[in-house]
């Protein structure tokens, strides 16, 4: 694989995603009280409202809008929409807890030969969809014909070191 092809941009990890929301405040308690992220210092140096969390090696980096009213709600919960997914431990306790928060959420599941992989989607207070799932059960099939491997980061960070090995090989 050249190396231009394997990672181009050089990149290391995802650092964080922004979503724009109707109330910052409200964001923060979903995301901190559903979600478990915790709230992390901010530039002072920025002229508009939000706040960022951090957890699970990401943040996010909530964004208040201008204009509230814009922001469409959605209620329709599609598993096809935009989301972010989380890996949970226990798929059996995250739908207990959230019928007891009174969250709204559909159950999914995925198959294949004969591996199944269990979803639950939900929306955040502005209507960004959330997969909690226990999708390591999945395992990690390059296209490149290598051998499958459970979706787990410590899978996932050996095979980068191995592109990482042919690229220095062929150099």
């Amino acid at each position: 694989m050249k190396e231009s092809m394997a990672n181009p941009l050089h990149l290391k990890s995802l650092n964080h995603i922004s979503l724009v929301c109707r109330s910052v405040e409200e964001s923060i308690d979903f995301y901190q009280n559903v979600l478990g992220f915790f709230p992390i210092r901010r530039p002072g140096s920025f002229n508009f409202d939000g706040a960022w969390l951090f957890g699970y090696g990401i943040g996010i980096h909530l964004l208040q809008t201008e204009d509230p009213d814009n922001i469409p709600k959605k209620t329709e919960i599609n598993p096809k929409d935009n989301h972010i997914s989380f890996q949970c431990e226990s798929m059996s306790a995250v739908e207990k807890k959230l019928k007891e928060m009174g969250i709204t959420h559909v159950r999914a599941m995925v198959e294949e030969g004969g591996i199944h992989v269990d979803q639950i989607f939900f929306h955040d207070p502005d209507g960004f969809m959330i997969e909690i799932c226990n999708c390591d059960n999945l395992p990690v099939v390059p296209l490149a014909g290598e051998r499958a491997r459970p979706c787990l980061r410590v899978n996932l960070q050996m095979m980068q070191q191995q592109q990482q090995q042919i690229r220095v090989v062929h150099q």
